[in-house]
């Protein structure tokens, strides 16, 4: 996703000068250096200054720029969240907030680069748009949206690398604002966004082998979220399960709650997210999501799959 992001970017732009990018403490700028080199005049790296990233982007905005702010998670969020609050979204501008690693993706690198509750913080603040791709090709199209866009402020959250391809075959395109089914049964739903997506194409294979057919679904735009097609979802399956690398409170699952509580929903709801609370290990992505029961293995056999 990082890369596909960053080629994207440099492609879009090639087309817009508007387009700019202002990055903290990557340096050499990672996968944004080819920009860098062609369009240093649209390129700044602040340092450890996420809050002067955030400053810079609104006042490139308020000039008539498209500007992205790109670093960890983390850091585009929480570090600086009084300057996205109040500089981008108080003002509505058309800023995207580009978060690398959502989730528990930087294992290894301990609780401060884990970015649990970032889909919750980016989304209780007005006017903020929140947006999750699960897979490249999501990924590039999301970009475009962002770089176009003029609705205001944007939150991106990506993985990092090596993300599988999910969506490349989908029936459906990627529509801002609308669930995409990318594969339709009768019997269960399954509800993800981001690269956990992997866990939910794994998932509806060991469903299917229990002989269900199964509709996998990125909700990839979570703010505004598409409330009448996850109504829908849940009126017309017999199962709907909701997986997401993001903490319980302020989650998709909370929502999709609220939704079948509201709808008067029927259908059986079982819900996978991260703990809340912080778990003090190392290790790969995988080990860390196991340690938080988000792994394959502990879904299958809270359903009764393995």
């Amino acid at each position: 996703m990082r890369n596909t992001f960053a080629d994207t970017f440099y492609e879009a732009g090639k087309r817009d000068k508007r387009l700019a990018v202002v990055v903290a403490d990557i340096s050499p700028a990672g996968s944004i250096q080819k920009f860098r080199e062609d369009f240093p005049d649209r390129f700044v790296n602040t340092g450890v200054s996420e809050q002067i990233m955030i400053g810079m982007c609104a006042g490139m905005a308020l000039r008539g720029l498209q500007p992205f702010a790109y670093t960890i998670a983390t850091f585009t969020l929480f570090r600086p969240f009084e300057f996205v609050r109040d500089d981008l979204c108080y003002q509505n501008l058309p800023v995207t907030v580009v978060g690398i690693g959502g989730g528990v993706t930087y294992s290894t690198l301990g609780g401060t680069h884990h970015a649990m509750e970032d889909v919750a913080v980016a989304a209780a603040i007005p006017n903020m748009t929140v947006i999750a791709p699960c897979d490249p090709a999501e990924t590039r199209a999301a970009t475009l949206w962002c770089a176009g866009q003029t609705r205001g402020p944007v939150y991106l959250r990506l993985g990092k690398a090596g993300e599988p391809d999910f969506t490349s075959k989908a029936p459906e395109p990627w529509e801002f604002g609308k669930l995409r089914y990318l594969k339709r049964g009768k019997d269960v739903c399954i509800l993800t966004y981001g690269p956990i997506m992997k866990v939910a194409a794994g998932l509806a294979e060991r469903f299917e082998k229990a002989g269900k057919t199964v509709s996998v679904v990125s909700v990839h735009t979570l703010k505004p979220l598409d409330r009448d097609g996850i109504a829908d979802a849940l009126k017309n399956h017999g199962q709907v399960v909701v997986i997401e690398e993001m903490v319980p409170r302020g989650s998709l699952a909370g929502q999709v709650k609220e939704i079948a509580w509201d709808r008067r929903a029927r259908c059986r709801l079982d819900t996978f997210t991260l703990q809340d609370r912080f778990i003090h290990n190392y290790g790969s992505h995988q080990d860390l999501l196991a340690a938080h029961g988000l792994d394959l293995t502990s879904i299958s056999v809270a359903l009764g799959l393995a």
